[in-house]
């Protein structure tokens, strides 16, 4: 399956459109079509319906395995060129919301002391953006988020040849308005909470497809939905008594109008880990060990 025509395939796919999808291409609307005309023709199957343009159900298969597959040579590429190209005296870092931390904070803060000359950049992602950067060497180093059983690593995609360093746990709580009827309460299980009002926020709290299966009851439930990047903001909705969030305790707690109550059952923590390349050296290598240390 030659990955041009398969890289066509997603573009069309998302644009809904031949047209559109040429423009960002760069090719012509007659080159596409004769893409996806060729790799129907390889797997010997209609993956579009040209009126209006959407996927067939093959084609909806094949999505599926199309971007894992994409990612893969990218980060590929991104591979080889870590090992072919000297190291700057730069570095790009990708922190999830829930890891811009104070250790990190402060930890980057004796880097950039021992190394004045360096240029940092951080920028904040969400944590499927985050993996997919450092696969790709967008990032030099990924600091990202999830929920774990205690010592276990994160379930990460399959993004190539990359390692994840543990470098901080802590527990996790239900964070709720200070008013709310179990505000006092000692745990809570988050079997029970199934049927609570929850705010969705995928990206600065731990997302509710996750609770659901550690749980292991249907519920969970969003009653409102939080895309921002702002833990802060997310707080301040909790605050308003729109709804529920899992969070680490360190994040909720001191926080005006909020109640942090440990989760009982099941045994869960936060977890970050430092996401790099296996070839990992340079100030990305240093800053990974100093937060390994700071973590203790």
């Amino acid at each position: 399956m030659d990955p041009h025509l398969l890289r066509t395939f997603v573009a069309v796919a998302r644009c809904a459109s031949f047209s559109r999808a040429a423009r960002e291409l760069g090719y012509t609307q007659s080159a596409v079509s004769q893409h996806i005309a060729a790799l129907e023709s390889d797997l010997g199957a209609v993956l579009l319906h040209r009126r209006p343009v959407t996927p067939t159900g093959v084609g909806t298969r094949l999505l599926e395995h199309a971007g894992p597959l994409l990612l893969r040579l990218d980060a590929a590429r991104a591979d080889i060129a870590r090992l072919t190209v000297a190291p700057a005296a730069r570095i790009v870092i990708g922190v999830s919301p829930l890891a811009m931390t104070r250790q990190f904070t402060g930890t980057l803060a004796e880097v950039r002391r021992s190394q004045p000359r360096l240029e940092v950049t951080v920028r904040v992602l969400g944590r499927e953006a985050l993996t997919r950067d450092v696969a790709t060497a967008a990032l030099d180093l990924g600091l990202v988020d999830g929920m774990a059983a205690p010592n276990d690593p994160l379930h990460l995609p399959d993004a190539g040849l990359l390692r994840a360093t543990a470098v901080a746990e802590h527990p996790l709580a239900v964070a709720l308005p200070a008013q709310h009827p179990l505000a006092d309460r000692a745990g809570l299980r988050l079997a029970d909470l199934a049927d609570a009002r929850w705010i969705d926020a995928p990206d600065t709290a731990i997302p509710l497809r996750q609770l659901r299966t550690a749980s292991g009851a249907d519920g969970h439930r969003a009653s409102l939905r939080y895309e921002g990047g702002d833990v802060r903001g997310l707080i301040t909705l909790i605050a308003a008594g729109l709804g529920l969030a899992l969070l680490p305790r360190p994040v909720i707690k001191g926080a005006p109008g909020i109640s942090a109550v440990p989760v009982s059952a099941p045994r869960l923590v936060h977890r970050v880990e430092a996401l790099h390349s296996d070839t990992l050296d340079g100030p990305p290598a240093l800053l990974t060990a100093a937060l390994v240390a700071a973590a203790g």
